[in-house]
C-alpha cells in the first residue's frame, strides 16, 4: 500500500511554495515523522515530515519546482520492494515524448483555446522567454499545463524574435571577470523580500523623521535589576522589552501609526502586534509579538527570545509571521549609527533603533557625556501627518528617558 506525500496547508494568504531540498532520495528507508523535504514559502521555511514509515518509492516534485497546497510531492511504499518503482517511472517518461505530440494535437492546437494557461505554466513560460500561445495544451478544453510548457521547451520551442533577453539590462562582464563570478538563484524568501520592499517604496508616500534618546536611564535601570530579573523570570533583561513597551504606549496616543490603508478606507487597529526584524542566514524575517500592549516586559522578552531562536533555526511557523501592525528594526546590533528603514507593508510605521554611542550633549547648561541612540521613524505620509509622526517619536523618547512612565502608564 502506497502513502502520498502532499504539500501541507501553508497558512493564510500562502498558496504555493518552492521545493528547497529533499533530505532523502528515492529508495531510501524512512521513519514516521522523519523530515523528508524542505519547502520555501514567501514567509517561512517548512519541513514536511514523513506521514508513514516505509521506503521513499518516488519523488514527484523536484528541487526548485513551485508547488501548490495539497500538491503531490512523492510516494511512500511499504517494504524494500518499493525501490523498484522509480525505474518504472523512468521507463514511462522515456516513452512519453513519442506519444506526446499526437496527444497534444488531439487536445487542442497551440494558441486555440479559451482557457487561460495554468499559473504554474504561465510562470514556467515566462522564465523560459516563450509565450503559452506557442504551446499545445493537454488540459481540459485545451488548457496549457506546466508539463506542456516543459515538453515544449525540451523540444526546442524558441522565444519570439522580438522578446527581450532576460538579462539585457545587465552589462556583460569581461571574459576575465566572468570566470570569477558565481550566479546563484534567489531563494523564494529573498525574492519576496525584494518584491515587498520595492512595492512599499512604490506604493507608500514614505518619509522618515529622526530624534535621539539618552539611554542612561534605561541602562541604569537594567544594570540595577538585570540579575534579579533573570533569576525571577528566567530570561535576560534586554533593551527590546523597553522599546516595545514604549512603542505600544505611543501607539495608543497616535493610532494613525498603528493603522493601514485598504483602498479608500483606513483600518485602525485597536491592538498592537509588534513585528521584530530578525536577520538570519537566509535573509530578514519579521516575526510578530502578538498583543504586546497587554504584555509585561518579561513576557515580551520571553516571546522575543523564542521568536529569535526559531528564526535562526528556521522553525518559525506561518502564524508567527502574520498580523503585525507596527515593526521595530534594530540595526544597532550590527553597528548602524543612522538609517532610514523601509515600511513593512501594509503597515504605516517602522521604528529604527541604532547603535548606542557616547556623545557630548548639553544638559542643564552643562556639557556632559551620555550614551545616546539615534531613532528613526519611517511612516506612510498618506495616513500619518508630520505632526503625528514627530509626536509619536517624541513619546517613545520621553518614555525611554523616564522609564517610570511605563509603571505609571503615562
Amino acid at each position: 500500500m502506497a502513502t502520498e506525500i502532499r504539500v501541507p496547508t501553508l497558512g493564510e494568504s500562502v498558496a504555493e511554495a518552492t521545493i528547497g531540498k529533499w533530505f532523502k532520495k528515492a529508495g531510501d528507508a524512512i521513519a514516521v515523522d522523519e523530515p523528508l523535504v524542505e519547502l520555501e514559502t514567501d514567509k517561512v521555511t517548512i519541513e514536511v515530515p514523513a506521514p508513514a514509515a516505509g521506503v521513499l518509492s518516488e519523488i514527484v516534485a523536484q528541487e526548485g519546482e513551485t508547488v501548490g497546497v495539497a500538491a503531490l510531492l512523492g510516494m511512500i511504499s511499504e517494504g524494500a520492494g518499493a525501490a523498484a518503482a522509480p525505474a518504472k517511472k523512468a521507463e514511462a517518461k522515456a516513452e512519453a515524448p513519442q506519444a506526446a505530440p499526437a496527444q497534444a494535437a488531439a487536445a487542442a492546437p497551440a494558441g486555440q483555446t479559451s482557457m487561460p494557461a495554468a499559473p504554474s505554466a504561465a510562470k514556467a513560460a515566462a522564465e523560459a522567454g516563450i509565450s503559452t500561445d506557442q504551446v499545445a495544451g493537454s488540459g481540459k478544453r485545451g488548457q496549457v499545463l506546466k508539463g506542456d510548457v516543459l515538453d515544449a521547451i525540451a523540444k526546442g520551442v524558441a522565444a519570439p524574435a522580438a522578446a527581450p533577453a532576460p538579462v539585457a539590462a545587465r552589462p556583460a562582464s569581461s571574459e576575465g571577470d566572468a570566470v570569477r563570478e558565481e550566479r546563484v538563484k534567489m531563494t523564494r524568501l529573498r525574492q519576496t523580500i525584494a518584491r515587498r520592499l520595492k512595492e512599499a517604496q512604490a506604493t507608500a508616500a514614505m518619509l522618515t523623521t529622526f530624534n535621539e534618546v539618552d539611554m542612561k536611564p534605561v541602562m541604569d535601570l537594567r544594570a540595577k535589576y538585570k540579575d534579579l530579573f533573570e533569576k525571577k523570570h528566567g530570561v535576560k533583561l534586554g533593551f527590546m522589552g523597553f522599546f516595545t513597551k514604549a512603542v505600544t504606549h505611543a501607539l495608543k496616543e497616535i493610532p494613525a501609526v498603528n493603522a493601514e490603508i485598504d483602498g479608500t478606507d483606513i483600518i485602525y487597529k485597536n491592538f498592537a502586534h509588534i513585528g521584530v526584524a530578525v536577520g538570519t542566514d537566509k535573509g530578514l524575517v519579521v516575526p510578530v509579538v502578538r498583543d504586546a500592549d497587554q504584555m509585561s516586559i518579561s513576557e515580551i522578552e520571553k516571546e522575543i527570545g523564542r521568536l529569535g531562536l526559531a528564526a535562526r533555526d528556521g522553525k518559525l511557523s506561518v502564524a508567527d509571521m502574520q498580523g503585525g501592525t507596527f515593526t521595530i528594526s534594530n540595526g544597532g546590533v550590527y553597528g548602524s549609527l543612522m538609517s532610514t528603514p523601509i515600511l513593512n507593508a501594509p503597515q504605516s510605521g517602522i521604528l529604527g533603533m541604532h547603535k548606542i554611542q557616547e556623545r557630548p550633549v548639553v544638559i542643564g547648561g552643562q556639557i556632559v557625556i551620555r550614551p545616546m541612540m539615534y531613532l528613526a521613524l519611517s511612516y506612510d505620509h498618506r495616513i500619518v501627518d508630520g505632526k503625528e509622526a514627530v509626536t509619536f517619536l517624541v513619546r517613545v523618547k520621553e518614555t525611554l528617558e523616564d522609564p517610570e512612565r511605563l509603571v505609571l502608564d503615562l
